[in-house]
């Protein structure tokens, strides 16, 4: 197969740091123009690349055989179904979108058109934790498991690059950690069949679920603890003891092997395990965890 052609949506920080850098240095793809809602941005990463900044999306789209997204959830979606209706691979950032409305725009889209997906969720790609996934997956015999993710993004004093976004300040760390967290639990503990959340401090969720396989969970995902409580880890408890997912680094090797999955779905025709269909079942369990939790609110009706 000759290099696949992928054009990037987007330019703000993920796409700078992680996105344009793992495509434009990948032997199987070719970065073929970026398209961004700023125009002297995407005119300055483009630049950055050696390759053209689009005016126009559709065109960015037209020039290529995929397109990669770095845009919120909800601008992504129709831009997505966009894409896939004209035939092009989707490489999507998570969460697919953030209602259950839009995440199947774009799963009917590109089934329409028979299309490869992957949505690049950090931990099913990092060297070091996409091997531990598969392998808890395939162990079984796991009673529980617990989540804990507190970013300290919103934090006191937090001046990091993703702190300006206002999707990430608008939906919490349910929208934007929440995803990660489901990628793991998923795979090795089976569907959730039974959920329920409470609310923390600010934006920080409290999830119980149960899996189609018996066994429970627990999350806590958050976007605004105080810097020393920062921190993410996933253990899983079963029949093997208490297993720790490994630390993981490397944004730009996880985005290059995301880039490979996408390569390899389209090569063979088999769907990746972390499609466009995963995305729509995470951001189904993530719409009923956020109603619970509108519920939860003080004041609200039933609450």
């Amino acid at each position: 197969m000759t290099r696949l052609r992928i054009g990037l949506i987007g330019t703000g920080p993920w796409a700078e740091r992680t996105q344009a850098p793992a495509l434009a240095a990948h032997p199987g793809a070719v970065l073929s123009g970026v398209w961004g809602r700023r125009p002297e941005a995407a005119a300055a990463l483009a630049s950055a690349h050696g390759v053209e900044a689009y005016e126009d999306v559709d065109a960015l789209i037209g020039a290529s055989d995929a397109v990669a997204f770095a845009l919120p959830p909800d601008v992504q979606a129709p831009l997505a179904a966009r894409a896939a209706a004209a035939g092009r691979h989707l490489l999507l950032d998570k969460p697919v979108a953030t209602t259950v409305s839009g995440a199947r725009e774009v799963v009917a889209a590109a089934e329409g058109t028979g299309v490869a997906s992957v949505v690049f969720c950090t931990l099913r790609f990092a060297a070091d934790t996409a091997p531990w996934i598969a392998e808890q997956g395939a162990a079984g015999g796991w009673f529980t498991g617990r989540a804990h993710w507190l970013s300290s993004l919103f934090g006191p004093g937090s001046a990091g690059p993703y702190a300006a976004s206002p999707w990430r300040r608008e939906k919490g760390g349910l929208w934007d950690v929440g995803p990660h967290v489901l990628s793991v639990l998923l795979p090795v503990l089976g569907d959730i069949t039974e959920l329920t959340a409470l609310r923390g401090p600010a934006d920080t969720a409290h999830l119980a679920f149960r899996h189609a396989s018996g066994a429970s969970s627990t999350a806590t995902v958050g976007l605004s603890a105080p810097p020393e409580a920062a921190g993410a880890s996933i253990d899983l408890y079963g029949e093997r003891g208490r297993v720790p997912m490994p630390p993981w680094s490397d944004a730009v090797g996880s985005f290059r092997s995301a880039v490979d999955a996408l390569l390899q779905s389209v090569r063979t025709g088999d769907p990746h395990a972390c499609d466009v269909r995963l995305g729509l079942r995470i951001t189904e369990i993530l719409a009923q965890a956020e109603e619970r939790l509108q519920k939860a609110r003080p004041g609200a009706a039933g609450g």
